[in-house]
């Protein structure tokens, strides 16, 4: 299941060309986390490849489930042939912090609305298919509270869910405070509401910022 805090995205630039009736399409993809680090990259096409005819893209520079920086441009095409096909290449991929660039030099062979529209997917999904992403998991800040006698049971359980405790603060009780995903908020607290026979209170949670846990 798609999740606003679980996404992968982009872990390293990638440029593929690929050439249709003549025509040279190069399609660049980046990892952008904003709609300005997107135009950054479109703009860095255009000053590459100065004499490429159209500069067509689109980003989803945010989670893949979000529409909060979505955009897409023909760049002079046809409407609807260009940027709307790599965007929806894009949000089929299920990547998010994204921008992909297509550069087109034309090769004096017109491929119709239907052609432009395939050669534009096409040229995305090739770009894909090379593509190394990385895994981006947003974290929350937990602090929870309990009784000295659970705190080896709840250190072992927690180790036992990868559950990082950041910090530790002895008062009157003892005090973890957790990096957690927020998704395991609800279960990690049910199960050591069992462990510590309802003598644990979750204090307060806080977003963090995303980190990247893996490449695949």
């Amino acid at each position: 299941m798609l999740d606003n805090t679980r996404y992968s995205v982009p872990a390293k630039n990638i440029e593929v060309v690929t050439e249709i009736k003549r025509s040279r399409f190069i399609a660049r993809i980046s990892h952008s986390q904003n709609a300005d680090e997107a135009f950054a990259v479109i703009e860095q096409a255009k000053k590459d490849f100065p004499d490429a005819r159209h500069h067509c893209w689109a980003f989803i520079a945010c989670s893949p489930l979000s529409a909060s920086a979505v955009r897409f441009c023909d760049a002079g095409e046809p409407a609807g042939t260009a940027g709307k096909p790599i965007l929806n290449v894009l949000q089929y991929s299920h990547y998010g912090e994204i921008v992909c660039v297509v550069s087109r030099y034309f090769g004096g062979i017109k491929l119709g609305a239907g052609g432009l529209v395939r050669a534009y997917s096409n040229s995305t999904q090739a770009a894909l298919e090379q593509l190394i992403v990385k895994e981006i998991v947003e974290l929350s800040s937990v602090l929870i509270q309990f009784s000295y006698p659970y705190e080896s049971s709840i250190r072992h359980y927690l180790e036992s869910i990868n559950v990082m405790i950041s910090q530790v603060d002895y008062q009157e009780q003892v005090i973890f405070k957790l990096s957690i995903e927020k998704r395991l908020i609800k279960p990690m607290m049910e199960h050591a509401l069992n462990l510590c026979r309802g003598e644990i209170v979750l204090l307060n949670s806080s977003s963090l910022k995303t980190n990247s846990l893996k490449i695949k």
